[in-house]
């Protein structure tokens, strides 16, 4: 059951008698109505907000009641604001989250969804917005916000001009000070402070030295390898559970990085009225995580605190990352445009979502298509190119945590759960009990007693594919295939290329 939302305290300034709800609901109703682009009457006391943007990092986190590392800043952040325990992004890879979140719809309904697309490697292959649509930075700084990111990852695929989007770039990835130092004195500030996450090397200077670096080289690993437990669907090796010990460490650092932020916040008297979100784009790097669609690739971690939202609060309804940017435009008085498929979370009248879409497309060079579709209980995935296997060509090979199985699945080492991503082909559909099930790993599809389930979830991915237009179901131009061939070349192995090199 959601909570009343509370009014946000700048709405005071607007002489509302505190002691009648209802007419606090309706004013406030009326503020964000009002507030269209342009108008920044009331921009000196509208709430800052801040995102913090974190790469390739899964939930392993206390306030997520996993106490394997300690992560005393994310915990407090949660403690003080909404903990969502069923956030999914729209992609299990940055540029198509990123270019999805950016626009608050997804990005298989605006045709940003194949991930490093639109880079002007050849001209043709740029992709435009359709008319009339921006971003959510372009239509906060419309509304009279300061608006700010870290360098580094405008990930986007989409033509934009960076002037266009922000008022200043911040530093690189990373926390900086420049993200409201020097702003206007009349404007609040929306800050993208973006972390690398789980790129981090892990050793950072909360971490022991090792014993033979030289002075201030090299940092002890903070999580035991030995003391890992590794997911049934891969090898119980020393390489799996040096990535979890790894991926460990990556947390404890970015957890010190928020840290940071928020002491900067407070240090500088503006904590009381900034709200906070802390989310990752996608799960870690490891297989079946990052550019997947299971639960380690798609789920995450989201957290907002600040002013006159509820504190110490768990939900479990089902929130998609496109309602980061619905919600951020209602925090801060701004309509939220017609093209836009996120929903603010916080709003009175939120329609609860019954279902979350999530979207493979083609990954650098490697050209798929998967659609998600995840309920209260049940993912359902449709594999739409079954001729290909699970385990195409991709960045990662080469990397001991996919060599490492790979061999061990040449040599029938491998059990059928860890066999699964390895077929030479792979099943057309993949239907899991997520409450029974949670690491996917038994595959309902086939089981009579499930049909009617299956179905219903097939029904909901058939109408949504139907109802946006999802762009995915289209073949990508030849241009952004030329595209992918002047950057990688030999690596594209797909038929789709060879149409392309013919035409060279």
């Amino acid at each position: 059951m959601l909570n009343r939302r509370q009014l946000i305290p700048w709405a005071a300034a607007f002489g509302l008698v505190t002691s009648l709800l209802p007419v606090f609901a309706l004013a406030f109703t009326l503020l964000a109505c009002a507030a269209v682009p342009g108008d920044a009457t009331a921009a000196d006391s509208r709430p800052n907000i801040v995102w913090i943007f974190v790469e390739d990092m899964n939930d392993w986190m206390g306030c997520y009641g996993d106490e394997t590392v300690p992560t005393p800043n994310i915990d407090s952040l949660a403690d003080r604001g909404v903990r969502f325990d069923r956030a999914y992004m729209p992609a299990g890879v940055c540029s198509a989250t990123r270019s999805a979140i950016a626009l608050g719809a997804m990005q298989t309904s605006l045709g940003v969804h194949n991930h490093r697309s639109s880079r002007k490697r050849v001209p043709e292959e740029v992709i435009n917005l359709p008319e009339g649509v921006k971003t959510v930075y372009e239509l906060m700084r419309d509304a009279g916000y300061h608006v700010t990111s870290s360098r580094g990852k405008n990930d986007f695929n989409f033509v934009f001009q960076m002037n266009d989007l922000y008022d200043k770039l911040a530093g690189n990835m990373g926390f900086s000070h420049d993200h409201w130092a020097g702003r206007p004195e009349d404007k609040p500030f929306f800050a993208q402070i973006q972390l690398k996450g789980g790129k981090n090397s892990g050793q950072y200077a909360g971490a022991p030295p090792r014993a033979n670096a030289k002075q201030g080289q090299g940092r002890q690993p903070l999580t035991d390898p030995s003391k890992m437990k590794v997911a049934p669907y891969y090898p119980d090796h020393p390489v799996m559970r040096s990535e979890y010990a790894h991926h460990y460490d990556t947390i404890r650092q970015t957890d010190d990085e928020v840290g940071q932020i928020l002491d900067a916040l407070r240090a500088d008297g503006l904590l009381e009225n900034t709200v906070v979100f802390f989310w990752t784009d996608h799960g870690m790097r490891l297989l079946r995580h990052k550019q997947w669609l299971y639960e380690g690739g798609i789920r995450v971690p989201l957290v907002v605190a600040g002013p006159g939202l509820p504190s110490s609060q768990a939900r479990a309804d089902l929130v998609s990352g496109i309602d980061i940017t619905a919600t951020t435009l209602a925090l801060a008085g701004v309509q939220r445009p017609s093209w836009m498929e996120g929903r603010d979370v916080f709003a009175p009248d939120h329609e609860l979502r019954d279902h979350v879409i999530s979207a493979r497309d083609r990954c650098d060079y490697t050209i798929d298509r998967v659609r998600a579709v995840t309920t209260e209980r049940y993912k359902y995935l449709r594999n739409f190119l079954t001729d290909r296997p699970f385990m195409q060509p991709q960045y990662r090979d080469g990397r001991d945590y996919v060599e490492v199985p790979r061999e061990l699945y040449k040599a029938g080492e491998l059990n059928d759960v860890q066999s699964f991503m390895w077929s030479s082909t792979r099943v057309p559909e993949e239907f899991y009990d997520l409450e029974n099930d949670p690491h996917e790993t038994n595959n309902l599809a086939n089981d009579p007693a499930h049909a009617a389930e299956l179905e219903r979830h097939r029904k909901l991915l058939e109408d949504w594919i139907e109802a946006t237009d999802d762009k995915g179901q289209y073949p990508e131009s030849i241009d952004g295939l030329r595209g992918v061939l002047t950057q990688w070349d030999k690596q594209a192995v797909n038929p789709e290329y060879d149409k392309v090199r013919a035409a060279r």
